[in-house]
């Protein structure tokens, strides 16, 4: 025993260890400048001509504060490449996934479910997306930026997996409404301005015009920041529709390729709950698992996000007369509902037909399947787009049609009546995906204290059984 903890305790084991070790990651990251690593390797075990810890004495005994740092940059360091390469934490902020991952569920996220993504701008503040916790500025600079590239994972991204990514509306920010999406605000401004034109009778201009104009009121009122694919806010949907997809949404049934894919337990929408006059019991709404945030009431009616489940117990309850699931209009044209034109009159309930993109694919471009992937050739796959009439040019050049560069997915949210997800703001593409949710470590109800905050049987479950 004593000669194997020996080995164990040799450089040349250690230094053995460690090189075998970088060198499969090396290989996995496909870069063999980093091959030169291996040097920096055998002088921190065997040679030592380099005092690689500069904060630390070769010579003497260190203090307790010189130690303390030691172990804190190693740790660091170990948990940003954890971070980058293997997993990490994702707590639920909002009720988007209600009812199947909650508020306050903390996640185990893989980053090699999929292959984890090299980081387009390394240099950043460790343990944040893209601001400083308590100063509010930005955490990264730019000075080194790279390509999208993903390393190898264990598959690929498949029907029904809730995933994490980065917002891919979250390129431009407005730091004042950092949860909102900046197209949105400038849409809002755009019809405001629109319908002040309507209201004192002025000449009303074109959408386009107004879209031009609500961007420079944003601009004029609000502090605007933009930020790299990497630093944009992380959300997690479930995605609904893969590359090749054509997805289409019918009274709020889900249909990929013709055919209406299943209906999780979890997913919730929004219901109209009417009462006799009396209120239901807060202890009632409790074990129905409807939280306090939840609960709108105006008159003898309450507007709920419920599961089918849940709408059925509350159908027996003897103060209720009716509960009927909300469904929002046909052929109503949203502004706010991708693709963002009127020739569309989606809504959250009524939704498509829309075909999902897949890399090297070429279709044909005309001015009504323009709206579909106009974001796509200008913003995610970096073209110059311009439109005249009905002539299409693309970096200067007429196009008749256009081949995609990467894959994109649609992600939707199983509270559906409440979740800013695709149809708001169009496609996931494939450089934005982070990884897969595996098992939920801790889950903290906001409604209640202490102790009784933790929901135990939510405890390391999988979130492929939720």
């Amino acid at each position: 025993m004593k000669q194997f903890l020996d080995i164990l305790k040799h450089k040349y084991f250690k230094f053995g260890l460690a090189a075998v070790i970088y060198l499969l990651w090396v290989i996995w990251l496909g870069n063999y400048w980093w091959l030169f690593g291996l040097i920096v390797i055998y002088d921190i075990y065997i040679s030592k001509k380099v005092n690689w810890s500069f904060w630390k004495s070769r010579k003497k005994k260190n203090s307790a504060l010189v130690e303390w740092l030691d172990a804190l940059i190693f740790a660091v360091i170990a948990v940003t490449i954890i971070n980058i390469f293997l997993f990490q934490n994702y707590k639920i902020p909002t009720p988007s996934m209600e009812k199947s991952l909650l508020i306050g569920d903390h996640l185990y996220v893989s980053k090699v479910a999929y292959g984890p993504r090299i980081p387009n701008t390394p240099l950043s503040f460790p343990f944040t997306q893209n601001t400083m916790p308590i100063l509010k500025t930005q955490s990264y600079v730019e000075w080194i930026k790279r390509p999208y590239k993903r390393l190898a994972g264990f598959g690929k991204v498949k029907h029904d997996d809730v995933v994490v990514f980065n917002f891919p509306g979250g390129d431009t920010v407005v730091t004042r409404h950092p949860e909102r999406s900046y197209y949105s605000v400038i849409r809002d401004y755009a019809k405001q301005l629109e319908d002040n034109d309507i209201r004192y009778n002025r000449p009303v201009k074109t959408w386009e015009e107004y879209l031009v104009d609500g961007r420079q009121s944003v601009w004029n009122e609000f502090d605007i920041v933009t930020h790299p694919v990497d630093k944009r806010d992380n959300y997690i949907k479930r995605c609904v529709a893969l590359p090749g997809d054509t997805l289409l949404i019918v009274k709020g049934r889900i249909h990929i390729n013709g055919k209406p894919i299943k209906i999780y337990d979890g997913v919730q929408h929004r219901y109209v709950v009417r009462t006799n006059g009396t209120p239901i019991n807060p202890k009632a709404f409790e074990r129905l698992s409807v939280a306090r945030s939840d609960q709108e009431k105006l008159g003898n009616d309450y507007f709920l996000p419920l599961t089918e489940e849940t709408a059925e117990k509350l159908r027996k309850f003897t103060n209720v007369i009716s509960v009927t699931k909300y469904e929002y209009p046909e052929n109503e044209y949203n502004y706010q509902i991708f693709p963002h034109d009127s020739l569309y009159k989606w809504s959250l309930d009524n939704f498509g037909p829309l075909w999902m993109p897949t890399a090297g694919t070429t279709i044909p471009l005309t001015p009504q399947i323009l709206p579909h992937y106009k974001r796509i050739i200008e913003a995610y796959e970096g073209n110059s787009l311009k439109v005249q009439g009905d002539q299409i040019s693309i970096n200067g050049k007429p196009a008749r049609e256009y081949t995609f560069k990467q894959n994109y997915y649609f992600m939707i949210g199983d509270n559906r009546h409440s979740s800013s997800d695709c149809r708001y703001w169009g496609y996931v593409p494939e450089d934005h995906i982070l990884g897969k949710p595996k098992f939920i470590w801790l889950s903290l109800d906001e409604d209640k204290r202490f102790l009784g905050k933790i929901r135990w049987k939510r405890m390391f479950l999988a979130t492929d059984k939720v």
